[in-house]
């Protein structure tokens, strides 16, 4: 039996959502037709705009549909940028998706400075170099409301707000939070939100970006879908599946049993192996993500043997995974060799209590042998 805990990679899409892809499917007309199987499709998209601003405790006018989280990102970041042409200073973090940091390595080649703040070795963000990175000339803040490594959420309400009150635009990816943590955009004063379906139980392809009311983003791609900020037919049967997984996010107590079997597995981890450590393990976190180091051993040579063993994990983020780079992430937590050790464990809703078991009861026995012959 194959057990899956790599889930902030991707995730499994949910039955809930095949079948509404499998209903948009039926009903093919283009939402943009005024016929009557164009009109029921655009029904459709109206329903699962109202679906995923209402996980967000948004407007549905303020959602935009994309194909992912990078190019929500992309829409935001490059967005922010033109609204603002005589800013050309950029806040970030150390530990952002390399969607984010790529970007921002290209338009420091633009002429723009780009600020990266450290983490601590918690992986939380100083809040006071925060507020003195900010100046005049800062056209944009984007943080992570939650790491795709370590889980450690970062505390984007205050961001947010101190952003507001110097006059920055704010942009959030939460890609790794939609779904794990509750998000409500009535009390956070974000410019722009990013989420990616594939990680939340719908198909890869679909994204969405929260724009707030009142900001005029430029077209990325012109047409007049998406209210003119991005050009082209919508990709409906992946809008409503999306709709379908934010109705799905909604639910009450799957949180809360998610993070028991987190807990669950990091008890039985730590009380096996001695030496394994929990990184981020201090700090606030989503309810999904245990990412543990295992000493001197070598992440890759474990997840080795877990894949033969049907256990699918990960090193790190998927999108720099092959890559002989420890994580850029747990460096900044200055982890240093350790970061070469850890593994990310991360659960979903259809993770159960045996599969946490199953994993308890076969990695201990592989770091001991691991470990035996390295002495």
């Amino acid at each position: 039996m194959s057990i899956y805990l790599d889930n902030n990679a991707t995730t499994k899409v949910a039955d809930e959502c095949v079948e509404a892809m499998l209903e948009c499917l039926e009903a093919y007309g283009n939402p943009s037709s005024m016929h009557g199987l164009g009109q029921e499709a655009k029904r459709r998209l109206i329903g699962a705009r109202s679906d995923v601003a209402s996980l967000l405790k948004a407007q549905p006018q303020e959602m935009v549909f994309t194909s992912c989280g990078t190019e929500s990102n992309h829409m935001a970041i490059f967005g922010a940028a033109a609204l603002n042409p005589d800013k050309r200073h950029i806040v970030t973090s150390q530990v952002e998706h390399p969607s984010t940091l790529l970007l921002f390595d290209h338009l420091e080649k633009q002429g723009y400075r780009v600020t990266r703040l450290d983490v601590d070795g918690e992986g939380q963000l100083d809040m006071e170099a925060f507020e003195k990175a900010l100046n005049d000339d800062t056209v944009l803040v984007s943080l992570m409301w939650a790491n795709n490594e370590t889980g450690v959420i970062f505390p984007v309400e205050k961001a947010a707000s101190i952003a507001k009150s110097k006059g920055c635009l704010f942009h959030v990816d939460a890609v790794q939070a939609c779904g794990k943590a509750k998000i409500d955009l009535s009390q956070v004063p974000a410019d722009f939100l990013s989420l990616s379906g594939h990680k939340m139980h719908a198909p890869k392809g679909i994204g969405a970006l929260y724009v707030r009311r009142g900001i005029r983003l430029p077209s990325l791609f012109f047409g007049h879908q998406e209210r003119g900020r991005r050009g082209g037919t919508e990709n409906l049967p992946g809008i409503v599946a999306l709709g379908a997984a934010c109705r799905l996010a909604m639910e009450e107590g799957h949180e809360a049993r998610i993070a028991f079997l987190r807990e669950r597995l990091e008890k039985g981890m730590l009380e096996a192996i001695p030496f394994a450590r929990v990184n981020g393990g201090g700090a606030e976190r989503v309810c999904n993500t245990s990412n543990i180091s295992f000493g001197e051993l070598v992440s890759e040579a474990i997840l080795d043997r877990l894949d033969k063993a049907g256990l699918h994990a990960s090193s790190g983020a998927a999108c720099t995974a092959g890559g002989n780079e420890p994580s850029h992430v747990l460096l900044a937590m200055g982890l240093g060799k350790k970061a070469e050790s850890s593994i990310r464990f991360s659960l979903s809703r259809y993770t159960t209590e045996d599969e946490i078991d199953r994993l308890l009861g076969i990695l201990p026995g592989i770091v001991e042998e691991m470990t035996r012959r390295m002495q």
